[in-house]
């Protein structure tokens, strides 16, 4: 009498396609995985530029003009507006904000990124008709790392 053996196990074909699928995720899940931490590590970089143009704005209502010199320091910034800004702790290689026009500029750094290092985030102000003051993005870093955009 024959009895029917049970095969146990996968066929070397299954263990393949389950490869190539895990090969094909892969492929698609690592580069969104760097842009989104690049992205993470700016986050501070996009929160001192904003503190640094609420400032600029407060200095602005307050004062009625742009501060009058260029700063291009930490200590300057704090002493002029009053808002501590982390440069060379992290993210941060240098800030400037530019008297006379309210043109802030951040320089990236330290995000294991080479389209992202060393490039700049820029806030260029912008008076409305009813007075207020509207910030622009640019710079030369990515399309794709600036606040509010999208893949």
């Amino acid at each position: 009498m024959f009895r029917e053996r049970k095969e146990l196990g996968f066929t070397l074909i299954e263990l393949l396609i389950v490869i190539a699928i895990i090969g094909i995720l892969a492929t698609i899940a690592i580069p969104m995985y760097r842009a989104q931490t690049v992205k993470a590590k700016l986050a501070e970089v996009t929160n001192s530029m904003s503190n640094v143009a609420s400032a600029v704005a407060a200095y602005y209502q307050d004062e009625g003009i742009w501060p009058p010199v260029t700063l291009t320091t930490a200590t300057a910034i704090k002493s002029t507006l009053g808002v501590a800004v982390p440069v060379g702790v992290r993210y941060i290689q240098s800030v400037t904000v530019a008297g006379a026009s309210g043109f802030i500029t951040f320089q990236a750094a330290n995000t294991n990124e080479s389209t992202v290092d060393g490039q700049t985030f820029t806030l260029t102000p912008s008076i409305t008709t009813d007075g207020a003051i509207s910030w622009v993005w640019g710079g030369t870093i990515p399309f794709a790392y600036r606040p509010g955009t999208k893949y």
